[in-house]
């Protein structure tokens, strides 16, 4: 018989409270008020009860509940990427609304909206590497997908072709053939370098379309090989079987073709697929978050945040020029070392928190918010000065403490 029993129905027998709490080494407030519950609650007070607080101020409220669970179908059902970094920017971009990871992830859990992958490698095991500038380095592959015919019936195979910036994941290029070839490839580089300049290299595997260095010197070099050492271009090729090597790109196809398979009208002909694929590159480039950037910043923002590579560009005798994070401080400040000196750069105090990017090249200085690609500032550095004003008039000018 539990404690909580005897207790109460010494009490009910006729002792008094504190000869029951003498009796069974209990404090008299504690008697009290157990017979305060039980006259309350009855019988259902010998059963030890939840020590959950009554209420929990830091919970999120049942409408952003909802909201999470409404995004996550939302983008599920659209092929996209439903993770809860993916919820969190469209909560924070889309609904103003900042709620942690791992609130969402807890938050999907208990709504069984999570399947759990144990045996899926973790990310940590990977050896990561991307280029430092866009245009540094363009990925391309090409991969197949299977047109509807009007009856429903599988259609013809047709084939994809990407070209991918390796440092911001932006899609320069995407087009659909009936099949890839050579002259495809070349005609296709040539018109995205007129669009977006000469990279400074490319990356792609061992394909004939690409290179012949496996055809046994019998063919010459493709056009694209030869293009590429006119120009100056550096050609990199993946080892054979090592697909890891060119994995942003082949990463790029798996979410293309989940979001293909999930639309609702399949493409019957190749002018209605390339349509959803212009479709696609602009929501990727321009509104998708990508979880592998900084800040889950959209690889468009990415692309424009810093200057472009070139072939020949030689990074590491470029003194004057350089890319810096940071992140603007509560007094809406950034602090950046110039010839030995520190110097203080006024932002104001409404970008308080934000993560910026700085690009400096010698005295200028352009601040871009890391996430949204927004240029918050853009200055002159004048080295005689410690702190360097915004312009605006008034006591904020003068004071960075009231910046």
């Amino acid at each position: 018989m539990s404690k909580r029993r005897l207790v109460i129905t010494a009490v009910l027998g006729g002792s008094s409270q504190s000869e029951v709490a003498r009796k069974y080494g209990v404090s008299q407030g504690w008697v009290s008020r157990l017979m305060a519950r039980y006259r309350l609650r009855g019988e259902a007070v010998f059963e030890p009860g939840s020590r959950a607080p009554l209420t929990s101020p830091g919970a999120i409220s049942p409408q952003t509940v909802e909201l999470i669970l409404q995004l996550r179908t939302e983008l599920t059902s659209q092929g996209h990427d439903a993770g809860a970094d993916t919820i969190r920017w469209h909560l924070k971009q889309r609904h103003h609304v900042t709620v942690s990871r791992a609130t969402i992830h807890r938050t999907l859990v208990r709504a069984g909206a999570v399947t759990r992958e144990p045996a899926k490698r973790p990310r940590s095991s990977y050896i990561r590497f991307e280029a430092e500038q866009p245009n540094e380095t363009w990925q391309s592959d090409f991969t197949h997908y299977r047109l509807t015919r009007l009856d429903g019936s599988p259609g013809a195979d047709v084939e994809v072709l990407t070209w991918l910036d390796d440092h911001s994941r932006y899609v320069l290029h995407l087009s659909a053939h009936p099949r890839i070839t050579a002259s495809i490839v070349h005609a296709t580089f040539t018109s995205t370098a007129a669009t977006y300049g000469d990279p400074a290299s490319t990356l792609t595997d061992n394909g004939m379309v690409y290179t012949v260095r496996f055809a046994g010197g019998r063919g010459g070099r493709t056009r694209l090989e030869v293009e590429l050492r006119q120009r100056g271009i550096t050609q990199k090729n993946s080892r054979p079987n090592h697909p890891t090597t060119c994995g942003k790109v082949e990463r790029f196809q798996q979410t293309l073709k989940k979001w293909l398979r999930a639309q609702p009208n399949q493409p019957t002909t190749i002018a209605e697929l390339q349509t959803l694929l212009d479709i696609f590159r602009e929501q990727y480039n321009q509104h998708r978050p990508h979880r592998s950037l900084p800040h889950r910043a959209t690889p468009a923002t990415a692309y424009a945040a810093r200057p472009k590579a070139s072939p020949g560009t030689d990074r590491s005798s470029d003194t004057h020029d350089r890319v810096r994070t940071d992140k603007v401080s509560k007094t809406g400040n950034l602090t950046l070392r110039h010839n030995g000196r520190l110097h203080h750069i006024g932002i104001g105090r409404t970008h308080a928190g934000t993560h910026v990017r700085l690009l400096v090249h010698d005295l200028e200085i352009t601040i871009i918010d890391a996430a949204t690609g927004e240029v918050l500032r853009e200055l002159t550095l004048d080295p005689t000065r410690d702190y360097q004003p915004t312009g605006r008039t008034g006591r904020s000018a003068r004071d960075p403490k009231n910046e």
